[in-house]
C-alpha cells in the first residue's frame, strides 16, 4: 500500500482526527506530544519517567497524552496521519510495524544520533522481532515487550513441577479442578494460539512468504483448546481482546482458575492484588519451545516536523538507559528492553527477590520473530481472530476455519 491509499483508508476509519494538543508547556519549553496507551500502574509509572525527563532539562516538555487500548490508539493514530495531525511520538503493536512501514510512514531511525548504540536486548529490537527486520532500514525501537507466560495459584498448585508438555499441561489442569474452579483458562487470542502454532512445530507465515497459519499445528492449536474446553478442565473464554484478557485475570484473582496463561506484563498487578502466593512460569514446550513477542515499539512520525522529533528521539534515548529502563520493567513487568538494564535488575537482587520477574527474560531464547508482512495486523484483526473465536464459542471444525482463514489471509498478504 503507497503512502496516498494508506492516508484514504485511514480517513474513512474515522471522521474526527485526535489533534496534538501542544499548549500547557512551561514558557520557553518546546512542547512534544507523547501518545501512548495503557493505564493503571503502567500509566502511572510512564508518567512518572515522563516528569524525571522534564524535571532533568529546561528545553523540552514532553506531553504525555492516553489514547485507549492499543488497538484504539492505533485508529487514532490513523486517522491522524490522515489529517497531517500525527504526533512526532507514539508506540505501536509489533504485528501493523509492517503496515506502517510499508506505507512511509515511519520516520527512518538510522542517521539518528547513537541510534546504533543503544546495547538493546537482541531478540527484542527491529531486527530480533521481525523476520528480515535487520535487513530493513530502522523504523522502531522497543519499549513496552513482553512475551506470554503462566501464572498459578501457588496456594492450589503446590509442590508440583510446571507442565514441560501439552499433555503434562492437560494433566495438571485436570488435577487442578475442582467444584467451583477450572484448572486452566487462556484468552482465545491470536498472541496465545501464535505461541501453539510454534510449540507444534508450525509458523504463521512460512520464511518464503507463504501463509500457512501454520498448517496441521494451526489446526492442533485450536484442537488442543476445544479439548480442555470439552472435558471441564478449561474455563470457557469470556469476551474478546483485552476485556477477554481482564475477565480472566478477575477469574484468577477469584480462584475460579487456577492456572491461567497472560502476559508478563500482568506480574506485578497480580503478585499485588491477589489474597494467595502467585507464582510464574514458563510456557511449555510442544514439538519445540516457542513464544511470540508482544507489546509495542517506539515510533517516530515521519509527517511530524523536524524540531519535534529530534526533540521525541531525547526523550526515547531517555527511556532507554539503563535506570530508567530497569525502573519501567520493575515496576510494570515488561521485559528490559537493553542489556545493561537487565544487568541492573540481575546485579541489584531484584531478580532473586522477584523470580515471576525473570520468567519471561528466560523464556527469551525460545522466542520467535514475526514475519515482515504488511498484511499480518490485518491477518491477526479480520481473518484469525474472530475464526478462532467462532472455534472455540461456536465449536466449529478447526480444519474448516483454518481454510477459510488461510483463504483469506493469502490475499492480505500480498
Amino acid at each position: 500500500m503507497d503512502r496516498r491509499a494508506f492516508l484514504l483508508a485511514s480517513a474513512a476509519l474515522s471522521g474526527t482526527a485526535a489533534g496534538c494538543d501542544r499548549a500547557g508547556a512551561p514558557p520557553g519549553r518546546l512542547a512534544v506530544p507523547f501518545w501512548f496507551t495503557y493505564g493503571g500502574r503502567n500509566r502511572a509509572t510512564l508518567e512518572k519517567l515522563v516528569a524525571r525527563f522534564n524535571a532533568a532539562q529546561n528545553e523540552i516538555w514532553i506531553q504525555a497524552v492516553f489514547q485507549g487500548d492499543y488497538f484504539e490508539g492505533l485508529a487514532k493514530l490513523r486517522t491522524a496521519l490522515a489529517a497531517s495531525a500525527a504526533p512526532p511520538l507514539s508506540h505501536v503493536v509489533g504485528e501493523v510495524v509492517p503496515y506502517l512501514a510499508s506505507a512511509g510512514v515511519l520516520e527512518p531511525l538510522d542517521e539518528y544520533p547513537g541510534a546504533h548504540e543503544l546495547a538493546l536486548e537482541p531478540r527484542l529490537d527491529q531486527a530480533g522481532s521481525f523476520r528480515g527486520g535487520a535487513q530493513r532500514p530502522l523504523v522502531v525501537l522497543p519499549f513496552n515487550r513482553s512475551t506470554p507466560i503462566a501464572y498459578v495459584n501457588a496456594r492450589l498448585f503446590g509442590d508440583r513441577q510446571p507442565p514441560r508438555t501439552w499433555d503434562e499441561l492437560r494433566e495438571t489442569a485436570r488435577q487442578l479442578t475442582r467444584p467451583g474452579c477450572f484448572g486452566f483458562g487462556c484468552p482465545i487470542d491470536w498472541w496465545y494460539w501464535a505461541a501453539l502454532v510454534g510449540q507444534a512445530g508450525g509458523q504463521v507465515v512460512e520464511p518464503d512468504g507463504r501463509v500457512t497459519l501454520g498448517g496441521a499445528a494451526g489446526v492442533a492449536a485450536i484442537a488442543f483448546w476445544q479439548s480442555l474446553v470439552r472435558e471441564g478442565v478449561m474455563k470457557q473464554p469470556p469476551g474478546r481482546d483485552y476485556n477477554a484478557w481482564e475477565q480472566l485475570s478477575q477469574d484468577f484473582l477469584a480462584g475460579r482458575v487456577a492456572m491461567i496463561w497472560s502476559s508478563t506484563a500482568f506480574v506485578r498487578y497480580l503478585e499485588e492484588t491477589a489474597d494467595f502466593p502467585v507464582r510464574a512460569l514458563p510456557l511449555p514446550h510442544g514439538v519445540r519451545g516457542s513464544v511470540p513477542t508482544g507489546g509495542t515499539h517506539f515510533v517516530l512520525l515521519e509527517s511530524a516536523p523536524r524540531e519535534l522529533k529530534q526533540a521525541a528521539w531525547r526523550f526515547v534515548r531517555f527511556l532507554l538507559e539503563p535506570e530508567p529502563a530497569a525502573l519501567w520493567s520493575s515496576e510494570t513487568g515488561y521485559l528490559p528492553v537493553t542489556l545493561a538494564a537487565a544487568a541492573r535488575l540481575e546485579s541489584s537482587g531484584f531478580y532473586a527477590r522477584h523470580p515471576n520477574y525473570r520468567v519471561a527474560l528466560d523464556q527469551l531464547p525460545v522466542a520467535e520473530p514475526w514475519p515482515w508482512s504488511k498484511g499480518l495486523f490485518r491477518i491477526q484483526r479480520e481473518v484469525v481472530q474472530p475464526r478462532l473465536e467462532a472455534a472455540l464459542l461456536e465449536h466449529r471444525d478447526p480444519e474448516r476455519v483454518l481454510a477459510e482463514a488461510r483463504s483469506l489471509a493469502e490475499e492480505s498478504a500480498l
